[in-house]
């Protein structure tokens, strides 16, 4: 039976946190690219974080959310090399997305942090064993609820490698209004597997992502 990727994954299991690196590669306009390759860092999960500053909340019993407080969403967009292509984040709850003939998601998503005060924030997988099957992932943030302020939110994604330096890539720069932003690309190029910064704030939601790299794939409305 094929495993229905439209649902929260119930396995495999989050892996469990690996050894703190001491080492950090923070990705800028000056340094936008690192290899994974090169680092040693293309085995086992590749844990990617993200975490942000929700903005204020309202007092009473149940300390709901102020106007001004921030939901960011973290997904990606993905295409392996047997052409087969899609989304996975939390809006359609698709979760998790697979290869045909592996029993796992290949990428998942842990969950959806609706109030952003959880301390690990929202994180997404990759495992690495089908390095060679990926071709590209497009790691996205996305304004779910919200004036669309990224300076207020002050977001950071971080990759964690099993082995290798953790990869920082901040998200200070914005665009007034843009709802959604392309944090970064993993990709494979001639079996080198890297991480570039991306930095771009795009007006509209995925598919408007989807229109500014060229996925080109159908969307539908969706909610969470």
């Amino acid at each position: 039976m094929p495993i229905d990727y439209t649902r929260r994954p119930k396995g495999p299991a989050t892996p469990p946190p690996g050894p703190v690196s001491l080492s950090k590669v923070t990705l800028t306009k000056a340094a936008p690219a690192v290899s994974l390759t090169k680092q040693g860092a293309t085995t086992g999960v590749l844990r990617v974080n993200l975490n942000w500053n929700t903005g204020p909340t309202r007092g009473g019993m149940f300390g709901r959310r102020a106007a001004s407080s921030i939901d960011l969403d973290l997904g990606c967009l993905y295409e392996f090399v047997d052409g087969s292509k899609g989304v996975v984040q939390a809006l359609g709850n698709t979760f998790q997305a697979g290869l045909p003939g592996f029993g796992e998601p290949v990428i998942w998503l842990d969950g959806d942090d609706r109030s952003g005060n959880q301390s690990g924030g929202e994180n997404l997988f990759i495992d690495l064993r089908h390095a060679a099957r990926i071709r590209r992932i497009l790691v996205f943030a996305l304004i779910y609820e919200g004036v669309p302020n990224w300076a207020a939110a002050d977001g950071v994604v971080t990759l964690f490698p099993v082995s290798g330096p953790q990869v920082e890539v901040r998200l200070d720069e914005s665009r007034p209004g843009a709802r959604i932003c392309a944090i970064a690309m993993i990709e494979s190029v001639g079996g080198d597997l890297s991480v570039r910064r991306e930095g771009r704030y795009i007006d509209g939601g995925q598919q408007s992502l989807d229109r500014a790299y060229g996925w080109n794939m159908t969307w539908t409305s969706a909610r969470k």
